[in-house]
């Protein structure tokens, strides 16, 4: 009876703990670490593994583990209804294994995981507004029997831990709404500067690639004439990727993100067919990418691309918001262009004034026509190397000094 009694006691006091780390964190990582260590400190398990289910809830990837495994969180992926924690996840129910876990045959092994050989495995639904939003596992390297009051505390954590996670979710998400706002703001103000249009291109490729966590994003610029496209801004370091060669209109993704007039996007660039530079995105570690078109007047004069470091698959969301920044980016190319042809036409004006004024001193002086003048001036630039409008200076400047 005091046994039964100090456990039930041990129990609510670790709920007690969780639900005072769920309350005080609303770091996604660091609640799961926390849940992680307490449920190991609880059932004296060898190894808790959390997996969570992706947005498109087709895989869980694994998020947590007792075990440090820096290179593997993120990375092990099981697709829904694959292996034991596939099958609790589409199943919405706990799976006890006592002893021998690798011969069920619902069981899936993972080389790069020493849980996987070990007896005893617990599988529990994580539950968050009566959906799975992933799986909580439980490993013991020797055989081991659950007893039931184990079995109603890990799925009671299991719900909280539902909890935790959207809450955390949540947080996130206001979060990265908050930094998108803010980082288009940043966009239009930047477009709006003064700055120079290489600076300009600088800074909103160093913001967007904070905004989107990508490995690696770029502006590349339309050449009609050429029908290319060439990179003129990015925040990676590397120069083996600034000096990719051009992208014809067409090949490759940005390519086809100018050919098709819209946003274009593949899942791993290093085994796409169509993306010209695998070994180049093998050195980089660029996996998956989003290119869409830099619009303006409805005209395409380039196109913005976005690489993350792991498979990704791109939201509409994402995909709308890298638009917005791709066409603000297309207005400051634009206005830059306008700004350029605007000073083009003032010199071209300034230009044809000061000949014409000297064709007229030289009519006066040489008693010629306007053809004679013009082609005196022309000559004269071609002889001296200098252009028409200083050969015409020099010849205003010469007729105004009246000798003493």
């Amino acid at each position: 009876m005091e046994n039964a009694l100090s456990e039930k006691t041990k129990e609510l006091e670790l709920l007690q703990r969780i639900t005072t780390s769920i309350s005080s964190n609303l770091d996604l990582n660091v609640v799961l670490k926390e849940i992680v260590a307490l449920v190991v400190e609880l059932t004296g398990a060898d190894a808790c593994l959390i997996y969570l289910l992706n947005e498109q809830k087709e895989e869980l990837v694994l998020q947590a583990s007792r075990i440090p495994h820096p290179k593997l969180i993120g990375c092990i992926r099981v697709q829904v209804g694959e292996g034991i924690t596939g099958w609790v996840a589409r199943e919405r129910r706990m799976v006890v294994i006592s002893e021998n876990a690798g011969e069920d045959p619902r069981f899936k092994f993972f080389q790069r995981l020493p849980e996987d050989r070990y007896q005893a495995f617990l599988s529990v639904p994580v539950i968050s507004k009566g959906e799975v939003i992933g799986v909580l596992n439980l490993h013991h390297q020797k055989t081991h029997q659950h007893p039931e009051g184990e079995l109603v505390l890990m799925s009671t954590i299991g719900q909280q831990v539902g909890s935790a996670i959207e809450n955390a979710r949540l947080y996130d998400e206001m979060k990265k709404k908050a930094m998108q706002l803010d980082t288009l703001s940043r966009v239009s103000q930047t477009i709006t500067s003064g700055r120079y249009l290489e600076e300009i291109l600088n800074l909103i490729v160093t913001m967007t690639a904070s905004m989107m966590n990508s490995a690696i994003c770029s502006i590349m610029i339309l050449d009609e004439e050429l029908s290319e496209l060439k990179i003129v801004a990015t925040q990676s370091l590397s120069e083996e990727y600034r000096r990719k060669a051009n992208v014809k209109v067409g090949e490759s993704i940005a390519g086809r993100a100018v050919h098709e007039k819209l946003p274009v996007s593949t899942l791993d660039v290093q085994d796409d067919p169509e993306y010209r530079f695998p070994e180049l995105a093998k050195r980089e570690g660029l996996i998956s990418m989003l290119s869409v078109p830099m619009w303006i007047k409805n005209r395409i004069v380039g196109v913005l691309n976005s690489y993350t470091a792991e498979r990704h698959i791109f939201t509409e969301e994402e995909i709308n918001l890298l638009q917005s920044v791709a066409n603000q980016a297309a207005v400051a190319i634009e206005n830059t262009n306008l700004s350029e042809q605007s000073s083009a036409m003032r010199e071209a004006l300034e230009t044809r004034k000061v000949v014409e004024r000297a064709k007229g001193i030289l009519m006066k002086q040489n008693n010629i026509l306007e053809d004679g003048a013009f082609k005196l001036i022309q000559r004269q630039s071609m002889n001296k190397r200098r252009t028409m409008r200083e050969v015409a200076e020099a010849i205003i400047l010469t007729s105004q000094i009246k000798p003493s």
